[in-house]
């Protein structure tokens, strides 16, 4: 019987081709990263907003606890300009959900940041809206909507609205690392990103201010800016770019990962088209460390989850409640 092995040679080539690319050995983004926990060591702590199941979030009421009060490596806060081109931290582009605004301006209308200068943002209590954990609203009454001295008495009680200049000039000399996303799009993106690059690699260049920075933001044009202007600035990924990621390494074809994020900052899954997609597998810790690329899951604020994503080795854990990942870092012997 007469057999024609001319496909069988084709697929045993492709085969053979394809485990030639699954071997190769991915290149490192980086060749040291800072943001990388080596095995045996604490994994890192980021306080996500600053902490903001414990204090108002994006404030220095949050950065002060989480920095004298836990142990904690990492502030993770939010970045928007303002009209005269201060950059403040703040999740939201409007300060609605987290201040009083409405209560001063007797207007549920959206206060944009965008749309007021820094000056006009220190008139509102950002704690007002803060609830604990006992459920109380300890700030909501700090101030009244007409009381002189409101501004002073925020500023006093570490409430304000604050920029980045502010929080980098009081940790600038520290062993604190940080994680900032950039939230405007477009230009502004990117005057932003101008900004930021000055403060590391100038104004705090002795601290060594770059090397204690990653940068994040949704926004493609953005990214790509960073990406090709500041290329020494560390960089997360962006969906785009974590989505690539994933596909590569969930069909083991590593030639064709191109990455040069040093952080893959990604959720536990992810849903799409349906179907959801678990990202917390040991396939792609392993393969982002084969790269070099820290791996950090958010937003992470139950105690068992945080015990299981470390033991699969995450290097970053992103939570609201950094009380609670501290003492079970204690627990597991850290």
């Amino acid at each position: 019987m007469n057999f024609n092995t001319k496909p069988l040679k084709i697929v045993l080539f492709i085969l053979i081709i394809l485990m030639v690319i699954n071997i190769i050995p991915p290149k490192k983004v980086i060749e040291n990263n800072p943001f990388i926990v080596q095995r045996g060591e604490r994994p890192l702590v980021a306080a996500h907003r600053g902490g903001k199941n414990l204090n108002p979030e994006n404030t220095f009421k949050a950065f002060e606890y989480a920095t004298n009060e836990l142990d904690i490596d990492i502030l993770e806060l939010d970045l928007v300009s303002t009209s005269d081109k201060q950059i403040v931290s703040i999740h939201n582009l409007t300060i609605n959900a987290s201040s009083d605004v409405e209560l001063i301006t007797g207007s549920n209308e959206p206060y944009y940041v965008g749309e007021h200068t820094y000056d006009e943002l220190l008139n509102f209590n950002f704690g007002y809206k803060f609830t604990n954990k006992s459920g109380e609203q300890p700030y909501k009454d700090l101030v009244t909507a007409d009381q002189v001295d409101r501004k002073q008495v925020i500023r006093d009680n570490h409430l304000n609205i604050s920029t980045i200049d502010e929080i980098f000039a009081a940790y600038h000399n520290t062993d604190l690392m940080f994680i900032v996303e950039i939230k405007d799009k477009g230009d502004v993106g990117k005057e932003v990103a101008d900004h930021l690059y000055t403060l590391l690699n100038s104004t705090y260049q002795a601290d060594h201010l770059l090397q204690k920075v990653i940068v994040g933001t949704f926004n493609g044009e953005v990214e790509e800016y960073i990406k090709n202007t500041y290329p020494y600035m560390f960089r997360g990924g962006s969906v785009a770019s974590v989505t690539k990621f994933v596909i590569t390494q969930m069909l083991a074809i590593n030639i064709f990962d191109n990455s040069n994020f040093i952080a893959l900052q990604i959720p536990t899954e992810e849903k799409a088209a349906g179907i959801t997609l678990r990202l917390d597998k040991p396939t792609f810790v392993n393969r982002a460390h084969l790269r070099n690329i820290s791996v950090q899951y958010w937003t992470i604020n139950e105690k068992e989850e945080m015990r299981r994503l470390l033991k699969l080795g995450a290097d970053v854990i992103m939570t609201d409640n950094p009380d609670i990942l501290v003492e079970l870092l204690a627990e597991m012997g850290y």
